[in-house]
């Protein structure tokens, strides 16, 4: 991957006009551009986006990896267990996440979106439809995490008619909006119209970034197809017109940023390799489960501790570390070749998780098919994926399908995406964690987290509106607070 240059939304901005007929000419550096082109605001748009959410080099912006990774079982801290593992979440972390979606993100993509739709400078649809779904990406992700938050007032603070204040939409709003975004995102892609270049996701491939845009679709109709009628309908129809609505078709396929050498390298290899951090260990909600199913994939995800003789061995989560610490050495870590190197990928979406999204809604009997076949497809994927030799009978081991053993399946198979595993944890119940350690000391009263609460920067910048939002959720604004999708 490329070196890029980060392109700060100002050097978006045109020079202002002035009152005096030559006064503009004057003062315009002719070494500075007034106005960009959608290519070179896009790398640095998916570049910061994806760090973000992946993990971020910054201790404040590890939403993925400090706090929902540990939340899932993933992983555990054997020091610093107020950063996220003990369910604690600083303010910082609120403030942080918050900002650098909204603006590393979402006004970044806004700004594409603005520059090659029709009234831009440089109409180009398939850039048009990447701003929109990307958009509807990062949306789901907040709206996830909040609930309530700004949508359909977000990132308007460059519009003619300015908006700095904006309000808060309902989590369904939002839902209905993002998921009719992403319809639009698939109606302007077109692998036949004006090409792309800056795409560092997929290369320029529009039929790919449709696909994949579908596949999130889907995801969301069906995390809401419990409370909202007609969802299945609609991913049925999806499923009927596969040449209007591609979605991957293999692994080849996932939504996946491979990393380049630093300085656009995979931020775990920051946190893990370059800074020699030790605090992490794997979970043994994670070691144990996997260790119990005989699931090969677990040497793909750990490498065994210093000490521990080759065995992967796991920390309980929410260890103060005065016990946390004695695991140092002993507990496996993540695997660092397959995890941190610099060039190693971050999954938006796999085509696994797809699969198992088929098979639960057929489950459920919102699509036709049989929710066996896609369980098993879906299992295997996941195993191709790591290019791992799935164990004979493991899928028969498993029991008959069911949601418990769909939704599990897929925590396994989305290790890294915490993220996601905590938003399905928290709408489904599963997988089932174990009781907590002895010598836990969790906070939030014990409960896993359901929320963030609003950042306290909202508060003092935004304050009628973000309260206003907070009773949009239905309970106080707390990390109780069940969201909307909670089954």
């Amino acid at each position: 991957m490329k070196k890029y240059i980060s392109i700060t939304l100002s050097a978006v901005v045109l020079i202002l006009a002035s009152c005096t007929g030559d006064f503009e000419e004057l003062n315009t550096n002719p070494n500075r551009p007034v106005s960009v082109g959608a290519q070179f605001l896009l790398p640095q748009a998916l570049q910061t986006t994806i760090d973000n959410y992946w993990g971020n080099k910054t201790r404040n912006q590890r939403l993925n990896f400090d706090h929902a990774m540990s939340w899932v079982g993933y992983i555990s801290r054997n020091i610093y267990e107020n950063e996220g593992d003990n369910y604690n979440v600083q303010p910082s972390v609120n403030i942080s996440n918050w900002e650098v979606f909204y603006t590393d993100g979402l006004i970044n993509f806004q700004k594409i979106v603005e520059i090659a739709g029709p009234d831009g400078d440089k109409y180009n649809p398939n850039y048009m439809g990447i701003g929109i779904g990307m958009k509807a990406w990062i949306f789901s992700m907040l709206t996830d995490v909040w609930g309530a938050i700004p949508y359909s007032e977000a990132a308007r603070g460059t519009d003619a008619e300015a908006i700095f204040s904006p309000s808060y939409d309902s989590q369904e709003t939002v839902y209905a909006g993002i998921i009719a975004d992403l319809e639009e995102a698939n109606s302007l892609l077109d692998a036949s119209g004006p090409s792309v270049s800056g795409d560092i996701l997929f290369n320029g491939n529009i039929l790919m970034w449709k696909k994949f845009f579908n596949s999130l679709r889907f995801r969301l109709l069906n995390r809401q197809a419990h409370i909202v009628a007609g969802s299945g309908a609609i991913m049925q129809a999806m499923l009927n017109d596969p040449a209007t609505y591609p979605m991957m078709e293999s692994n080849a396929e996932m939504a996946a940023l491979t990393y380049g050498s630093r300085p656009t390298n995979n931020p775990w290899h920051d946190i893990l390799i370059l800074q020699g951090r030790t605090d992490w260990n794997m979970s043994s909600t994670l070691v144990d489960k996997m260790g119990e199913m005989g699931d090969p994939r677990l040497s793909v995800f750990a490498t065994p501790g210093e000490f521990a003789e080759g065995e992967i061995l796991g920390t309980p989560n929410g260890l103060p570390g005065s016990v946390g610490s004695n695991y140092l050495g002993y507990s496996a870590i993540i695997n660092p070749d397959n995890f941190a190197q610099e060039t190693s990928s971050v999954i938006l979406m796999s085509y696994a998780e797809l699969l198992f999204l088929k098979a639960e809604a057929a489950l459920e009997g919102d699509i036709t098919g049989d929710p066996q076949m896609y369980f098993d497809q879906a299992v295997q994927a996941s195993f191709d994926q790591y290019d791992t030799t799935m164990p004979t009978g493991f899928v028969a081991s498993l029991g008959p399908v069911s949601k418990e053993n769909i939704i599990t399946q897929k925590w396994v198979a989305l290790f890294g995406q915490g993220i996601e595993a905590w938003t399905e944890l928290r709408r489904t119940g599963f997988p089932v964690l174990p009781a907590a350690d002895p010598r836990a000391l969790f906070q939030n009263d014990g409960v896993l987290p359901t929320r963030l609460v609003y950042p306290s920067t909202e508060y003092s910048l935004n304050g009628t509106n973000v309260e206003a939002g907070a009773a949009l959720n239905g309970g106080p604004d707390d990390m109780k607070t069940a969201l909307w999708w909670v089954e």
